[in-house]
């Protein structure tokens, strides 16, 4: 377990991400603001422009304070991820943090490190469950009916709702397209089921006569994949939860 020996943790790492906002981004048109900017963060004496010689540029979007590590109650180094073109990296950032006594104030005291952020975890695969055939051929038409009007909010949604239960609807933003996958396991009259689905996604205002190679003129298709509960009342099961998946396994 990490120890911050009394470092204020959450604040100096929202600290940290917000210099590295200005920090990361970078072009000679922007000199002289990227530098008004860093003030607000920087140790009296700092180079204002952090190293930087004012050539080039650079861009990083996704930025988000990932760990700190304290030496004591008033120093730090943050290590912040960031994204920039297709590579996913990490800024190490070193900063000061004033105390009770001065104000609770902090300053970068350093100049940061970009490093490579760690590799995608190695996952291992998941046994398949066993399916029910009988029942996921019973959901299908169900869940297809289901998942129409929950993208648009039809008043029909509440017949594939199971009895005492109550689910909101999308009310539009989407629209069904297809029930790509469904996994049933072998179970009970309440199963535990998982469903991949293909919403339209509209792509706001659309031309009277949209150019079909173009595809910022047309909507979209996005898979998602759902974790579901379901139930058997009678001869129908009807949809009592729904969330996000998790791991998709079949």
């Amino acid at each position: 377990m990490q120890v911050n020996h009394g470092f204020p943790a959450e604040r100096g790492m929202a600290f940290a991400a917000q210099f590295a906002g200005v920090y990361l981004n970078f072009n000679p048109d922007d000199a002289a603001s990227r530098s008004r900017k860093l003030a607000a963060f920087l140790a009296e004496g700092m180079d204002s422009q952090m190293g930087w010689d004012g050539y080039g540029q650079m861009a990083a979007v996704a930025i988000q304070p990932y760990d700190i590590e304290a030496s004591d109650a008033n120093n730090a180094v943050v290590s912040v991820a960031f994204q920039t073109g297709p590579r996913r990296l990490m800024l190490s950032v070193p900063i000061y943090y004033s105390g009770d006594d001065g104000g609770r104030r902090f300053a970068v005291v350093g100049r940061p490190a970009v490093l490579p952020a760690p590799a995608p975890a190695e996952v291992p695969q998941l046994a398949p469950p066993e399916i029910d055939e009988a029942a996921t051929a019973e959901l299908k038409p169900q869940l297809e009916g289901f998942f129409t009007d929950y993208a648009s909010g039809a008043p029909g949604l509440q017949r594939y709702v199971a009895a005492g239960k109550s689910l909101p609807s999308f009310g539009g933003t989407f629209t069904f397209a297809e029930l790509k996958q469904v996994v049933v396991p072998v179970g009970g009259a309440t199963r535990e089921i998982q469903a991949v689905v293909v919403w339209s996604v509209p792509n706001g205002e659309v031309p009277a006569t949209p150019d079909a190679t173009d595809p910022a003129a047309v909507g979209g298709r996005l898979e998602q994949a759902y974790r579901l509960t379901v139930e058997k009342q009678g001869d129908k099961w009807f949809v009592a939860d729904i969330r996000g998946a998790g791991r998709v396994v079949g």
